[in-house]
């Protein structure tokens, strides 16, 4: 589990315990379905923060997906302030149950990370990318610049980055989650070879979701 999960275990563990002693000292029907229930979901919010080893493919220019899920938009930038001149755009969506934790989808080095408010649309529909609340990172690679964006959805309502600008990343390191629900953007150069689908499901720092040149 990653630490973020234990403000949550923590708390609501020790209300299960309290009401389900009170069950076993007054035997109230009512404090033992309570308890119950909140040990269920003490079980799924550790379930959700699980945080599994990955191994990243080794090879040069390869992009991993920054987050598990599905592909649910793979399309073609024509220009803009982020891309220069174009590129492409790959989009992931986190189900609530899926891992919620991110990894750097290519080494390099972090140039800004950037918070951006914004609504809270569901999190598969296109208008997310642009409209919801994220935070956006932009990492200097050999190959070109890689954007990676996490974006809360309509029920994440939290988003967590650990990076600096100026920090040195590697492929597949840890770096924040979304919690409850979220997409993940990485927007690649022109010149990159993708290599999923829409409808693909993908692993964070391990699914090569597209390569750069060298």
């Amino acid at each position: 589990m990653v630490r973020d999960a234990w403000s949550f275990v923590i708390p609501l563990t020790a209300a299960a315990a309290l009401l389900l002693g009170a069950y076993v000292a007054l035997g109230h029907s009512v404090l033992g379905i309570a308890g119950t229930l909140i040990l269920v979901l003490t079980a799924f919010i550790a379930y959700f923060f699980r945080d599994p080893d990955r191994v990243t493919p080794p090879g040069d220019g390869l992009v991993v997906s920054a987050g598990d899920g599905r592909v649910v938009e793979v399309k073609n930038l024509e220009g803009g302030p982020e891309v220069g001149g174009g590129g492409f755009q790959v989009s992931v969506f986190l189900s609530i149950f899926d891992v919620h934790v991110n990894r750097i989808p290519i080494a390099g080095r972090v140039l800004d990370v950037v918070h951006q408010p914004g609504k809270f649309r569901l999190a598969f529909v296109p208008a997310a990318s642009e409209e919801n609340e994220q935070t956006i990172v932009r990492l200097e690679t050999e190959s070109g610049i890689v954007i990676v964006k996490q974006i809360a959805g309509y029920v994440a309502r939290r988003i967590v980055c650990h990076l600096r600008a100026g920090d040195s990343v590697q492929t597949g390191n840890r770096y924040g989650l979304i919690k409850f629900g979220s997409r993940i953007d990485h927007i690649l150069p022109r010149d990159a070879d993708i290599r999923v689908n829409v409808g693909d499901r993908v692993r964070a720092g391990e699914t090569v979701i597209g390569v750069l040149p060298q």
